[in-house]
Parts: C-alpha cells; structure tokens; sequence
C-alpha cells in the first residue's frame, strides 16, 4: 500500500514512474551494489537529458553491506528499497518539502499527526551557507521552531561529510517520534526515540578534488525506506515484525527443531536470503571475489544461523521460495528468474555442507594433535575453511575444552582491518566516474560486445562489466575458452573500426522501437531506470544508417572512435559457469 501510494502521489504532480534499477551498478566501479536511488541517474544529475523528463519518482532496489554484523538487531538490513522522488533542474526546495510534508500528514496520504514529526536542517560551514530557506520552509507548513535542528555536514549533508567526489548538497531529514509517551516539545538528536523515515537532498554542488563547484542544474533527490516507514506506521520499533518479514519469519520458524529459536538467528536468515535471492534474480552468483563474495558469505552466514536452530536439512531454496511469492508482485523478474535462484543457493548450500565436513576432519586432526583448539585454531578453521566459531566452541566443551574467545576475536579484528583497508580503496572513488579516460573504455565496450558477436556468435551476451580508468573488464556468455586466434581477430575487428573513425550518437527510443532497429542490450535490466524510453548508442554513418554497433546504453560516450586509440586485450579467462571475461586497455588516441 505504501509503495503504490508514494507512486501515485507524485505521479498526480507530474512525475514518470520509473522502475528500480539493477542492484550491480553499471560500469561504476567504486560500489559493489546500488545502495542508493541516485546510484542510476548521476548522469542525469550531472546535466545528461532524462528520456523520460525532469520529474522522476521510482522505488529502488538496495544493497548496504557496511554494517553486515550488526544485522539481527531490530534495524539493520542489508536488502531494503528505498522510495525517492526526483527533480533534474526543475523544483527546488519549496515544492519538495510542501510534498513532502503533505504525503506524510495529510489524511488522504499517510496521516501521520505533525505533534509526532521533527526536523533537522543543514548548519552551514566554511564551504556552504546555513540553510534558513528550509528552515522558513518548514515553520510555514507549521512545524515548530523548537523540532527543527541545525546540524553540520556529518548530519545533514548527503554524502555525508561532503568528501566524496560528485554531485552533493545540503539536506533536510524528517524524523518521527517512537515512543510511547507524548512526544517531547524540542527535538533531540541523542534521543533514539526519534527515527529517520524520510531525507530530502538538495543538490547544489558538483565535489571536484577539494572544491565545491556549482551544479549546471539545480537537483532533488529524495530517499524513504520502505521497511522503516513501514514499522513506524504499524507501531514497531522492529523493521522485522512488519507484514514485509512475517512470511519469511513463519517459514523459518517452521524449519527449525527449537521451541524458542534465538531472534537474531530468524532475523539474520530472513534478511540474508531475501537479499541473496534479490542479487541473484539480477545476474549475482556466488563466488571469491567482489558481489559473488558478499553473496557468498550472506548464504554462508545463513546456513550456519541455521544450524543454530536446528534446522539439518538443506532449507535455502525454501527460504526464497517464499520471498519470490511476496515480492513477485512489486518485482516480477524474481518469479522469471526463479529457477536460477533455485539453482544457485542449492549449489552453494551443498558446497558449503561439504566445507563444514572439511572443517569437522581439520577439527579433530588439531585436537588430536595437542589436545586443544586455540584461538589461533578457531580462526584458521573460520578463515580457511568457514568453519563457525560457535561450532568450534561446541566440539571444544564436547572434549572438556574451551576456545580462548579474545585471541579469536583479536585475529578476527586483524583480518577485518586489513579487508578495510582493502574496501576502503575499492570504495575511495565515490560516484560513477565519467573521467576522459573512462568513457573512452566505456565506448570501448560497445566495439568489444560486437565485435565478440561477429567472431563466436550471436549467442554472445554482455553479463557484466567493469571500468575504471586504466582497463576495461567485460563479462559475456560464451560456453569454452577463446582461441588465440579468436582473440586476435577480434582485438583487429576493434581496432578497423577505431581506424575508420566511426561517428557515435544516440536516440531516444521506445523499447519495441529499439529491438526492431537491430540494438542489443539487456532491456529489462541495465538500464531499467530510464523508464520506457531507452538510449540507444549507434556507431557509424547516420546518414547511410549502415552502422557498426547499435546497443542500449546510459552513456556517455566518445563522439567518434578515432578517440579511442589503439584496443589490445590484456587476457580472457573464466569468470562463472558459461561466462568468459576480457580485461583490455586501449592506447592513444589516435585522433
């Protein structure tokens, strides 16, 4: 109800409805996951034409994996879906907050009473002035003064702290009030009671190294979770004991041989193989590196909850049995995609039950050996093998023994610490990247995809990508490994067409009009928050229309090959199961 409410409230003022894009960003690699709505649309808010306008509102898919430990308390998630409304240069604060305020007070809405709302506003700095115009915005729509609160750039700016690169600006954050007791007459921020349900961000400014420069448009940009708002509504404290979560809750409950099964277990096993089936309805499979490792170790993280519950047969695919059925209505890629979900998460399941044997043999071969587990053991077998602490701790008590828990800890802390840093560095870039250099290899891509197609195939499809400015990673559907001979072939179709120096442009076309001129693309997916119009990028004589490459794209690209260089592709190896990878770098350019 909430999500068709939100989406009918801004439609009637004049925002296109546009659908949630994919959780796997594309060609952005400074995130693993979409973790906000404004993930797809940074071209748009940097200046780049909407197809479908300048009024935008969506319900987006999200992944958040920073606080992954701490899911299981009443809050955290790593899957959520986040409501937003857009404005790209059009209205500005006034008409945002006025609506804002209007969908969450008015009885035709959310009815929520304004004795149970504060808000707080951004306080200005060295860099950016105090925002007195929200704050008049607010007290004219009848908020009191006193649940109004100023804070600074950590609070109230989005990103938060100003640091990272892209475009950013001051925001305005509603809170409403939990607690039991009558609200109390002046907002404080230390007083959890109070709980963010929605953010409007006002973006003014483009973050170029150290300085903030003025957008060319002025943006909104907007983000309410669904699942918070959804428990605020229904009187919970618990994201958990909303009608979202029940199902999946009751069918976990139903699995395991425990009369009390520990909350925390039920939560973490809800969130974790809601959000599995999600990234794996959108092209995520499990693995050792980037998304497929997260994946890898929400699954894992799963199954081991499970067995603290007593659950002893295989129970993953039973598990997104029922998120597929709740959420198929909102989502309905997960119920096309079901079978590969299935697939996926029973083949990780029984890979993962033989990492426990594996971990059980280890187990016994180190007690044997000295007559104890340390620590140091504990980890080893939870780093090497997977193996769960509190499955080392039980055999250890079985055998008169304990596991020295801080030794554990402090070899864990050692091994977060050095993944931090290594996050840190795949995470430093801030937003997509639209650096000269990235938009060469972006272009790069197209020329690959085709040339991929005319030497193995028509059966070759994009399954992934990755840019960053030194090289380009493509991902594509092709059962055996590439011959040198095939790889040579098409490195020389690549570079013929960067020679020929090819124009590029692009047209907006609906989608039926874009499959019937020959484009090749994921339609559904990568670029689903273009809405029903899509940007199609052709590479060659426009007026002959006799074009090398035409594929549906969000841009931006070089505005003729000859830009490009020289292409030379580094290596091609396997990435999963029917799916080669080509790293490339190009040289240049020519022209």
């Amino acid at each position: 109800t909430i999500r068709s409410k939100f989406l009918q409230f801004f439609k009637e003022r004049g925002h296109a409805i546009i659908p949630s894009a994919s959780l796997v960003p594309e060609n952005d690699p400074s995130v693993l996951f979409t973790t906000a709505g404004m993930h797809p649309l940074v071209p748009f808010l940097l200046g780049e034409k909407h197809p479908e306008g300048n009024r935008l509102a969506d319900v987006q898919k999200c992944v958040r994996t920073g606080d992954i430990d701490e899911v299981g308390d009443k809050t955290h998630l790593t899957f959520f879906e986040m409501l937003g409304n857009w404005s790209l240069g059009d209205y500005f604060k006034k008409e945002s907050i006025a609506w804002s305020f209007e969908f969450l007070t008015s009885k035709e809405w959310l009815n929520i009473p304004v004795y149970r709302l504060a808000v707080t506003v951004f306080a200005g700095d060295e860099s950016a002035p105090k925002d007195e115009e929200s704050m008049n915005l607010w007290l004219s729509l009848g908020v009191p003064k006193e649940r109004i609160a100023f804070l600074g750039k950590e609070d109230n700016w989005w990103p938060a702290g100003g640091k990272h690169p892209g475009p950013q600006g001051p925001d305005t954050e509603i809170f409403y009030w939990t607690g039991s007791t009558e609200a109390p007459t002046v907002y404080d921020l230390k007083d959890k009671k109070w709980v963010e349900i929605w953010n409007n961000v006002f973006m003014q400014f483009n973050r170029v190294g150290n300085t903030l420069e003025p957008l060319k448009q002025q943006n909104v940009d907007t983000g309410m979770g669904l699942e918070r708002v959804t428990a605020v509504l229904n009187g919970k404290d618990n994201v958990y004991e909303t009608d979202l979560f029940h199902p999946i809750i009751r069918a976990i409950q139903s699995l395991s041989s425990s009369l009390l099964p520990p909350s925390s277990s039920l939560r973490i096993i809800a969130d974790h193989l809601r959000c599995a089936t999600f990234l794996i309805a959108d092209g995520v499979l499990p693995s050792n590196v980037d998304q497929g490792y997260i994946l890898r170790r929400l699954v894992r993280r799963a199954i081991r909850h499970g067995k603290r519950l007593g659950i002893t047969k295989p129970f993953t695919t039973d598990i997104a049995t029922v998120v597929i059925a709740e959420y198929q209505e909102a989502y309905p890629e997960l119920l096309e995609r079901s079978p590969a979900i299935i697939e996926a998460l029973s083949a990780e399941e029984k890979k993962f039950s033989g990492t426990l044997e594996k971990g059980l043999r280890e187990f016994t071969k180190r007690f044997e050996k000295v007559g104890k587990v340390s620590g140091e053991d504990a980890f080893l077998l939870y780093s090497s093998y997977g193996f769960p602490l509190e499955l080392t701790e039980e055999l250890a008590r079985e055998h008169g023994q304990y596991v020295d828990r801080a030794t554990f800890e402090s070899e864990f802390k050692k091994h977060q610490d050095l993944s931090r840093a290594g996050a840190g560095q795949k995470f430093s870039g801030g937003l997509a990247d639209h650096s000269r250099e990235t938009v060469r290899l972006h272009t790069a891509t197209h020329l690959l995809h085709q040339a991929l197609r005319t030497v193995l195939g028509t059966h070759v499809a994009q399954k992934g990508s990755n840019i960053t400015p030194e090289r380009l990673r493509f991902d594509f559907s092709h059962p055996e490994k590439m011959t040198a001979e095939q790889i040579k072939q098409t490195e020389d179709i690549v570079n013929e067409q960067i020679k020929k120096d090819l124009l590029i442009h692009f047209e907006v076309l609906d989608l039926e009009e874009a499959k019937k001129r020959g484009a090749i693309g994921l339609f559904e997916d990568k670029y689903a928050s273009l809405g029903n119009k899509i940007k199609v990028y052709f590479v060659g004589d426009r007026t002959t229309g006799n074009y090398y490459s035409s594929e549906v794209c969000g841009g931006p690209h070089v505005e003729h090959t000859g830009e490009l260089g020289s292409f030379k592709i580094q290596k091609e190896e396997a990435s999963s199961a029917g799916v080669r990878r080509i790293k490339a770098v190009v040289a240049g350019p020519q022209k």
